[in-house]
């Protein structure tokens, strides 16, 4: 991450909200932990750029499960104070397609998540 304040004011609540609690913190980086998974952000002391483009080789997004549609309605309504936007709001929650109940959200520098309810059908 460029900016590993900001990463974790961001993935801090993110992760939180999903129900990740904090795990470890060093000078450069820190995670989360759920169950035996856990999710870390780092800030490289050398960066071969100041942003995360998902198109280039590597990460493209992650994708978290959410409880139901109005678990993943509040996160999508919380997510801008936290410095998140919501890709596709044209066709939000269903960009993902016709039983995709999903947000898809990208943050400040550029990491993209995907906030899934599950198969539902459209409303």
């Amino acid at each position: 991450m460029p900016d590993l304040a900001g990463a974790e004011r961001r993935w801090g609540w993110l992760l939180t909200r999903l129900g990740h609690l904090p795990y470890q913190s060093w000078a450069d980086g820190r995670s989360w932990r759920r169950g035996e998974s856990y999710v870390v952000v780092e800030q490289s002391p050398d960066p071969s750029a100041d942003h995360h483009d998902r198109r280039r080789p590597g990460l493209d997004h992650l994708a978290f499960h959410v409880a139901d549609r109005a678990t993943l309605d509040a996160l999508t309504a919380e997510a801008p104070a936290y410095g998140w936007r919501l890709l596709h709001p044209d066709r939000h929650a269903y960009a993902g397609g016709e039983g995709h109940c999903a947000a898809r959200l990208e943050d400040e520098a550029g990491c993209e998540v995907e906030l899934v309810v599950g198969s539902v059908a459209r409303p």
